[in-house]
């Protein structure tokens, strides 16, 4: 069997249909199209699939290894292909998080404040929106006008329902941004073509805010928004059970991967163990 544009395209079709989020679609369409054309006209085979997981291991870290993998191992189960199937890399859960990839609180306010110096407000309030109740970017299309007026927004994503609650601040702001948009129904947050603004959209115009700002690319990304909601919110409450509803994540083991402390802060920890003599 070989890939061709026309599976690729079944495949995300398949992937849609099964309910998975538009970001996993294309993740795992793109995969695909890189093995496709890895292939280079070759059928697929289980040793073929071997060998490009190995070069994959040389060039990628381990995560993006089993990214790659996931988006594999869904497409031969597509194909009917389950001899093909790759196992994922096993990875040591790490203590401490990587701190040159997070975005600090401060850097946070820093980027606020770069995007309140535009005319524009609709940035700004992305940002604090996610931020503010740590949804995952594609769920910004949920935040409707009617759910604006109720205080609280149904959200359906990865097969799951959860009811999200926005804090006072932001709901009056977002009603006042909806009013001066003339928004009285339908998703608050659109492009100028009147689409659902998406993740897309959303990277561009953040990356325009690091120069201003003074933040390095490498931390500001939608999803950077998301774990610093995860980790302040846990450093308050210490709940992992419940930020994993709120978060809609379906294992506290993936919740635990947000809330994790930074390296500086677990290097003061081991040194506070006083065992070097």
């Amino acid at each position: 069997m070989r890939i061709t544009a026309h599976t690729l395209r079944r495949f995300a079709a398949h992937l849609s249909a099964q309910e998975k989020s538009p970001a996993t679609v294309e993740k795992y369409r793109r995969e695909a199209a890189r093995f496709s054309g890895w292939l280079a006209g070759r059928a697929v085979s289980r040793a073929l699939a071997a060998v490009y997981k190995t070069e994959l291991a040389a060039v990628r870290s381990p995560a993006g290894v089993n990214g790659a993998v996931a988006g594999l191992n869904a497409l031969f189960a597509f194909l009917g292909l389950e001899e093909c199937r790759l196992r994922a890399l096993r990875v040591q859960r790490r203590s401490f998080r990587d701190e040159s990839r997070e975005l600090s609180r401060r850097e946070y306010g820093r980027l606020l404040a770069a995007a309140r110096a535009r005319p524009d407000r609709r940035l700004l309030l992305v940002l604090e929106t996610i931020c503010a109740t740590g949804i995952r970017v594609g769920e910004l299309r949920f935040f409707t006008a009617e759910a604006l007026r109720a205080g609280r927004v149904e959200v359906s994503s990865k097969g799951r329902s959860r009811t999200v609650l926005l804090p006072r601040l932001l709901q009056r702001l977002l009603l006042q941004y909806a009013r001066r948009r003339g928004i009285s129904g339908g998703p608050v947050f659109v492009t100028r073509g009147g689409r659902p603004l998406d993740r897309s959209n959303l990277w561009r115009e953040m990356k325009s805010l690091c120069a201003a700002a003074g933040v390095a690319e490498t931390k500001v990304f939608p999803h950077s928004l998301r774990h610093l909601f995860a980790r302040t919110y846990y450093a308050l409450e210490k709940d992992l059970a419940r930020l994993a509803d709120i978060l809609g994540h379906a294992s506290v083991d993936t919740t635990r991967i947000y809330t994790m402390e930074s390296g500086q802060t677990h290097r003061r920890q081991l040194e506070r163990l006083r065992l070097v003599l």
